[in-house]
């Protein structure tokens, strides 16, 4: 029998810089269709993984670094979910891997938004491992918003970690807000179209996704954590 303890300390073993967990009871308010059971029916609990962007990454005037990087991070996430998956098989805990980014189902092409098959940032707030800033980005309390989200569904109900209610965005920051170039940020939500249209691109002739705005992550206060 593994407890949470456990499943946690093989995360970090397989490369996880952060792992917590969540019960299913607190995707209650998740849309229908991407709560947790929607994607697996068996799902007990939620096992959500962080690795952190090194923090110079996002300093870095070329956009294919950070672009790089991001890309890298996704699928680092996706492998440690896989390899966990394999490890957990082994103590009788069954469970699939959710992708880091893509591919996901959902996507309304007029709005350009779209939307994985579980909220990441959610699950991650859900298994206590940050807040969500006004920025909409997940805020850890160590690593700040430099954070990448990986996630995989288990058959098996463990003690799941509480939600951080000790800090929050600073009363009245308006950082994030206000350096957005397209103004997609109301502090609640953010409007993909705008933020899409501005922030990201493909190679016109390799089809590569690069990212050239990162404005709302670079001037928050809490960008390398809370202090």
């Amino acid at each position: 029998m593994l407890y949470s303890e456990d499943i946690k300390s093989i995360a970090l073993t397989l490369g996880a810089d952060k792992c917590g967990i969540s019960n299913i009871n607190k995707f209650s308010g998740a849309p229908e269709g991407f709560k947790p059971t929607d994607v697996y029916s068996k799902c007990k609990s939620v096992v959500v993984l962080l690795k952190k962007m090194p923090t110079e990454v996002i300093l870095a005037e070329n956009p294919v670094i950070y672009s790089h990087t991001a890309h890298l991070l996704y699928t680092a996430l996706d492998q440690i979910a896989l390899n966990l998956c394999a490890y957990l098989a082994k103590h009788d805990i069954q469970g699939v891997p959710v992708p880091a980014d893509v591919p996901y189902l959902f996507w309304d092409e007029d709005m350009k938004r779209g939307m994985g098959i579980l909220s990441m940032r959610h699950a991650a707030f859900k298994a206590g491992l940050g807040i969500l800033g006004r920025n909409t980005l997940l805020i850890n309390r160590e690593y700040g918003n430099m954070v990448y989200i990986g996630a995989l569904l288990i058959d098996t109900e463990v003690e799941a970690d509480p939600v951080v209610v000790d800090f929050s965005c600073p009363s009245n920051c308006t950082l994030c807000l206000d350096a957005c170039p397209v103004k997609a940020l109301d502090g609640v939500t953010v409007n993909q179209k705008l933020c899409r249209g501005f922030s990201s691109h493909q190679h016109a002739t390799k089809g590569w996704d690069i990212y050239t705005c990162k404005q709302c992550r670079m001037v928050c206060p809490y960008r390398t954590g809370k202090k």
